[in-house]
């Protein structure tokens, strides 16, 4: 990933512009995102506090929302952009370790920070479980109700076929969430079989759909891949 230094006015400061695949990193776009494995863990943590506020927890239902409960912290890191890492003070409460180099890990899911094209801040997040092929993801308060989401499961899906060799992807949903039913249908997913009931981190059990998506040509892999494993 190549961060560029030019500044566009305030609106749009510090896009990172993509690069080449590599080393379990990758760089797609869409019409209104620049998605990319994270530089550095301020992505992640943006990207949390993006997905930690009670709008979004109806549906994540995630175990431990530590620091990211508060609303004032969520609010500042929502706020910031990709090249505020390492640029700006800290701010109360959020540690200079932000700003250490994220490298993903051998056994994590394909995590991809999505970054809006028009104003340079941190739309969402999404990531994909190799092994299984299923999909998640979520989008910051400012970049829900503008078909963002669509793109970010098309992203993902994306990532799944031309990037990871996967011939299919999946992802489930609670029935109530007509925002994210909606979502990944007009990303070009389908229904499919599936476990009826899904437990979240919190422990609520809830109804779920499942829906597929699959190439329309043959998946490839990228320079960032992992290896294909050898037959025994």
């Amino acid at each position: 990933m190549i961060w560029s230094r030019l500044r566009r006015g305030r609106a749009a400061p510090g896009l990172p512009l993509p690069g080449t695949c590599g080393h379990r990193r990758h760089t797609l776009r869409t019409e209104r995102l620049l998605l990319y494995t994270p530089e550095t863990h301020l992505d992640l943590a943006v990207c949390r506090a993006a997905g930690a506020d009670p709008e979004a927890q109806r549906w994540l239902g995630w175990d431990d929302l530590g620091v990211m409960a508060d609303a004032g912290v969520r609010e500042a890191l929502v706020r910031l952009r990709p090249a505020d890492a390492g640029v700006r003070p800290p701010l109360p409460g959020i540690p200079l370790l932000l700003a250490r180099p994220f490298e993903p890990g051998p056994e994590q899911a394909d995590v991809l920070i999505a970054v809006r094209l028009d104003d340079g801040r941190y739309a969402g997040y999404t990531e994909l479980a190799p092994g299984t092929g299923e999909i998640g993801g979520w989008l910051a308060p400012h970049a829900r109700g503008l078909g963002l989401g669509a793109e970010l499961f098309r992203a993902a899906a994306l990532l799944g076929h031309d990037h990871l060799g996967l011939d299919a992807v999946r992802a489930g949903y609670e029935p109530a969430n007509t925002a994210s039913a909606r979502a990944l249908s007009r990303a070009g997913f389908v229904p499919a079989d599936g476990p009826p009931r899904h437990r979240l981190g919190n422990g609520r059990v809830i109804d779920a759909r499942w829906l597929e998506h699959t190439s329309p040509t043959p998946p490839g892999r990228c320079f960032g891949a992992p290896p294909v494993a050898k037959a025994p």
